[in-house]
């Protein structure tokens, strides 16, 4: 109960805090620690009516505790104890957290730790599931952590929707950040976060109805997202080519190729509104892979990503041949990306060259950091 209960509610119970006091670090430790109560009452004295009222309101105390620790929220102080407000009126308006989003995707904050800081306010993942996402150990996650708070509270980074002449700019970050976001949930097995992801991006959608490139990511995630029954099976990753569309979720297809039909009406000319045309054409049976190399070209030309030169590469196995496509990998700077050698393997296994397909196979083993994927990939392997 209590970790379903803290996947459904943590977000809101943060994004409330930090309405309430204005620090995120206080906000997340007191929710942390409301929580930590919970699961030591609740067995005992038996689920609250309303559990999120009970949560906000433990919570709230507890971040009063925290502050009167430090005497430089005195200020803070007076405004938060009285009056005590009473359980029914707690609330959280349907774009609270996305006002969390955009503290969190505030341009003065390094890049990762804009993700990094999503990733625990929105999805309250633990600073070492953080630190495994991003290859890095636990303690160098933390430090970066403390410090993307600390610049919060002391920047006085604002608690809102940024203003009219900034959001374009704002935005893009915040598209970036929420796109990341789902596709942890995705990787990871975590519908809720890949679900909360959808869900904010929708209220995007409806708040700022001039800005297409929104609908296009919701079309995108929906299509990504309409196959998450099939890409799972007996616990390891599934290839797009060797799924069961049967499995397809064609409530979510229709939506998104809608979502993307509107988006394009709109002027929706950016990167999502490409990868979301292309994740329309794999829809598609069978899938039209000139036309599907023919937006990653323009992807490509959009973006200068050296990720997308490798997606591209995967099209171009498919319309010219594996060799074609290697060279093209080859030719790529990507390090340790672990999707880089797993994609070096497939095309090494299909032009028959077993050795260099098994040692691919296994540096992606080694940079993998999910179960189904590393299922999937030893599998591949032992089969070469």
């Amino acid at each position: 109960m209590i970790s379903e209960v803290f996947r459904a509610e943590w977000s809101r119970i943060v994004a409330t805090l930090v309405g309430f006091c204005g620090d995120l670090h206080v906000a997340e430790d007191a929710a942390q620690e409301a929580f930590a109560i919970a699961a030591r009452r609740w067995p005992v004295d038996g689920v609250p009516e309303v559990p999120r009222a009970w949560l906000v309101t433990t919570a709230r105390n507890r971040a009063i505790d925290l502050l009167r620790r430090e005497q430089r929220h005195a200020d803070k102080l007076r405004q938060l104890e009285p009056p005590q407000p009473a359980v029914e009126e707690v609330s959280v308006i349907a774009d609270e957290r996305l006002e969390l989003i955009f503290l969190c995707c505030h341009p003065a904050l390094a890049p990762e730790a804009r993700v990094a800081l999503t990733l625990r306010a929105l999805g309250g993942l633990e600073t070492a599931e953080i630190a495994r996402a991003f290859l890095v150990t636990e303690e160098t996650m933390k430090r970066r952590l403390t410090r993307a708070r600390t610049k919060v509270r002391d920047a006085g980074i604002p608690f809102r929707v940024p203003d009219e002449e900034v959001l374009p700019e704002r935005l893009d970050t915040v598209l970036a950040v929420l796109y990341l976001v789902f596709n942890q949930g995705w990787g990871d097995g975590r519908t809720d976060l890949a679900a909360e992801s959808i869900r904010l991006t929708a209220v995007l959608d409806e708040l700022l109805p001039a800005h297409p490139e929104i609908g296009a990511l919701r079309a995108l995630m929906l299509l990504h997202d309409s196959r998450r029954a099939a890409r799972i099976r007996d616990g390891a990753i599934v290839p797009l080519a060797e799924q069961d569309r049967a499995l397809w979720d064609g409530e979510r297809i229709v939506a998104g190729r809608a979502l993307l039909d509107h988006a394009l009406a709109r002027g929706a000319r950016g990167p999502y509104a490409l990868q979301a045309a292309i994740a329309e054409l794999q829809t598609a049976d069978p899938i039209d892979w000139v036309e599907v190399r023919r937006l990653y070209d323009t992807l490509l030309d959009l973006t200068g990503s050296p990720v997308v030169a490798l997606n591209r590469a995967v099209a171009v196995a498919e319309t010219d041949g594996p060799a074609a496509a290697l060279a093209l990998v080859d030719g790529l700077d990507l390090g340790d990306y672990r999707y880089l050698h797993s994609t070096r393997a497939e095309l090494l296994r299909r032009l028959g060259d077993r050795d260099a397909a098994r040692a691919a196979y296994d540096r992606a083993i080694e940079l993998t950091t999910t179960d189904a994927e590393r299922r999937f990939l030893a599998h591949r392997r032992d089969c070469s």
